[in-house]
């Protein structure tokens, strides 16, 4: 009886599905937090430009 209980635990695969689930759902979102914080960096270097640019230009258009 014991040993029957045993054998079916050991075949009983139905947590294994969560579980794969689980590590694939932790895969997606360290690959979107990697390239969301490389863009990050990419978008704070064009506002930054783009500041330079603007303050650049507003100092030509205020001098006489």
């Amino acid at each position: 009886m014991l040993r029957n209980i045993i054998s079916e635990f050991l075949k009983d695969e139905s947590g294994a599905t969560a579980i794969e689930y689980g590590l694939i759902a932790a895969l997606v979102s360290v690959a979107a937090i990697g390239a969301l914080g490389a863009m990050g960096d990419s978008l704070v270097e064009i506002f930054d430009t783009v500041k330079v640019e603007l303050e650049d230009a507003s100092a030509s258009a205020s001098a006489p």
